[in-house]
């Protein structure tokens, strides 16, 4: 199937399941704006509060927490989404979670939400993340347990965005070590969003909203290349088995 730049039509009720608050708006900022912009329902699912993803040393995981759940919030207001739902699981050790448990909580969620679309990690959870995995695998088994009726995307990057970007994700360390980041051919794309113009001052709010994990990153590689960096959105189709 070829990519759309306006996948927000063909998404009906979007449903985006991630590991950590940030991951929505790197992967999904403006899917979810074009979305809601159609008048599709969008809902954001998040395993964990990512408490241990301290950039600042005074920040602890409690501290953390709390300050992330904020700014999950004003990100997720900025691409117009109203609904959240909080999984209530650790940072760092979704890999130790009950597997059938999750599998079940995920279910249920998707049976609540009853989504047209899902989205989230593909099964090498984009950086190498063992909470993005993890997710991606929840999200796939309880797809197929609830009868695949719904469109599962999974967040890609093409061959183009390696080649423009791939220096500075060496340098900023993007990847876990021994990680093979995906690259997805733009024919083999069933959607992909380019976040320009008013999308993507949108898409560049909705990450800065993330300040405690985004800041550094732009005062790093300035702020006109990390507005760019995530401006295109690719996603490709599950398998079906």
């Amino acid at each position: 199937m070829s990519p759309t730049a306006t996948p927000a039509l063909e998404t009906g009720t979007l449903l985006g399941i991630w590991a950590h608050p940030d991951d929505e708006a790197f992967l999904s900022a403006g899917l979810m704006a074009a979305a809601a912009r159609a008048g599709n329902r969008v809902v954001v699912a998040t395993a964990t509060r990512g408490e241990l993803g301290a950039t600042d040393p005074s920040h602890s995981p409690e501290v953390l927490s709390a300050l992330r759940e904020q700014e999950l919030a004003r990100s997720l207001a900025l691409v117009g989404v109203t609904e959240h739902r909080w999984l209530g699981h650790r940072d760092g050790g979704l890999a130790a979670v009950r597997r059938r448990a999750a599998v079940a909580q995920v279910t249920r969620l998707v049976d609540e939400v009853r989504p047209d679309t899902i989205v989230t990690f593909g099964p090498d959870g984009m950086t190498g993340h063992i909470d993005h995995r993890t997710v991606s695998s929840w999200v796939t088994r309880a797809w197929h347990e609830t009868g695949r009726r719904s469109a599962l995307w999974y967040a890609t990057l093409t061959p183009a965005f390696h080649r423009a970007w791939g220096a500075l994700n060496d340098d900023v360390g993007l990847w876990y070590p021994g990680h093979r980041p995906p690259s997805t051919e733009p024919d083999a794309l069933v959607a992909q969003v380019d976040c320009r113009g008013d999308l993507g001052e949108l898409k560049h709010a909705a990450l800065r909203a993330h300040a405690s994990q985004t800041d550094g990153l732009a005062t790093r590689v300035g702020e006109q290349l990390f507005r760019a960096w995530w401006a295109t959105e690719s996603f490709v189709a599950a398998p079906g088995r």
